[in-house]
């Protein structure tokens, strides 16, 4: 019987072809718009997740200041020193790096050509910590480091707009009053999800940066590497408690460090980001309820096109079930032609968005095939009421309708 009326629907259903197309575009721009914004909003999550992993794996960035002053901290908190690396790396247990950080904005200077950057006065943890790959050349010796030689490492940007097409290494750049060997060329990583570009940056040994640029020995940052992502919070911990007993904070008192987790970053953004995924994909889906209501408004007009064929066929015998479960299957037919035809387009503008703004291709295949359920619920639920109406009609009145 549910054949018979499957084969029925698919006769109506060609019979009025453009008439059910325009009845089903509601379903279909529902389902692909849902299908879509989700797919962005998956796209969205792991663009921001895989941004801030390659900032460095199961890293710790440990800023003097309250966190309530932001990602800079406080510039009138005291800063680090020496003394707090060799703390941390003889008292801290389960790490793969330490780096000290010392920052400042510089000119540099190579040939007729000179490009404002940043420098980063660090060792050679530093390149461990934030997962950097050495694409040319090496990092620092014991020696360099130790002496605070001259120096450095450059990013990609920094190489393009000094160098162009020439081999960096070896050769020697002025930043500021002095001049600085390259010895070391970073594999590039792009920008991060901020818009800042990661490969624009000079490093050097953080003894010479400190001697040559910045005149002092104040560390700014500590950025740690956990060896392993389940021991991070008690390295937090420790590190937390080693920096109240060095920095002498009596108990009761705030911090005037903080000890940031990117785990921590990661799952805030990442919430905000499935957030607005749920929003988009509930307001997306408001165009399902439009496409249900088209549904039903076409299944009434059909109904009292058809009333005469229902009179006859209820005169001879068919069933008041029988004429229901007719146009209750032509509607969940429709609705459901709808839904595959949605799930294809929404499946291309997903695609086609997330090339667009380059971000990582995410299929989640249970928002496909919640959205397609979705629609074919839709096609029963609007398709019922004219179903029924049609399977209530007198016999009698049924065939004398004109």
């Amino acid at each position: 019987m549910i054949w018979n009326a499957f084969i029925l629907a698919l006769r109506e259903i060609r019979r009025s072809a453009l008439r059910s197309f325009l009845t089903t575009l509601g379903i279909v721009i529902g389902v692909a718009s849902v299908i879509a914004m989700v797919m962005l909003g998956d796209a969205t999550t792991a663009y921001v997740t895989n941004s801030i992993t390659k900032l460095g794996s199961n890293m710790l960035i440990v800023r003097p200041g309250q966190d309530r002053h932001g990602p800079q901290g406080d510039a009138t908190a005291k800063l680090f020193t020496h003394d707090d690396i060799i703390a941390i790396k003889r008292e801290i247990g389960g790490l793969k790096g330490v780096a000290p950080v010392a920052s400042k904005g510089i000119q540099a200077v190579y040939g007729n050509k000179n490009y404002s950057t940043s420098m980063d006065g660090s060792d050679n943890d530093y390149f461990t910590v934030k997962d950097w790959v050495i694409e040319k050349g090496r990092t620092f010796t014991p020696a360099e480091l130790q002496g605070g030689k001259a120096v450095c490492v450059i990013g990609e940007t920094v190489r393009r707009e000094l160098f162009g097409s020439q081999n960096p290494i070896n050769a020697s750049i002025r930043v500021g009053n002095f001049s600085c060997q390259v010895i070391g060329l970073l594999h590039p990583k792009g920008a991060s999800m901020f818009g800042m570009d990661q490969d624009d940056l000079i490093v050097a040994p953080i003894r010479m940066f400190q001697r040559r640029i910045s005149g002092n020995q104040d560390i700014a940052v500590v950025l740690l590497s956990a060896k392993n992502a389940s021991s991070i919070e008690n390295i937090k911990t420790s590190v937390t408690a080693l920096m109240r007993e060095r920095r002498h904070i009596h108990s009761g008192d705030e911090d005037d460090f903080n000890v940031r987790d990117l785990r921590e970053v990661i799952q805030t953004l990442s919430q905000t980001t499935e957030m607005l995924t749920l929003l988009l994909g509930a307001v997306a889906a408001i165009s399902l309820l439009v496409g249900g209501i088209g549904i039903m408004n076409i299944m009434l007009v059909s109904v009292t096109e058809r009333t005469r064929e229902i009179g006859i066929r209820l005169a001879i015998g068919a069933l008041e079930r029988e004429v229901l479960l007719q146009f209750l299957v032509e509607a969940v037919v429709l609705s459901s032609l709808g839904g595959v035809i949605g799930m294809a387009f929404g499946i291309g503008v997903g695609v086609g968005i997330n090339l667009f703004f380059e971000l990582p291709f995410v299929f989640n295949t249970s928002i496909v095939i919640i959205a397609f359920l979705f629609s074919t619920l839709v096609g029963i639920l609007f398709g019922y009421f004219p179903a029924r109406k049609a399977a209530r009609l007198n016999p009698i009145d049924a065939l004398r309708h004109e």
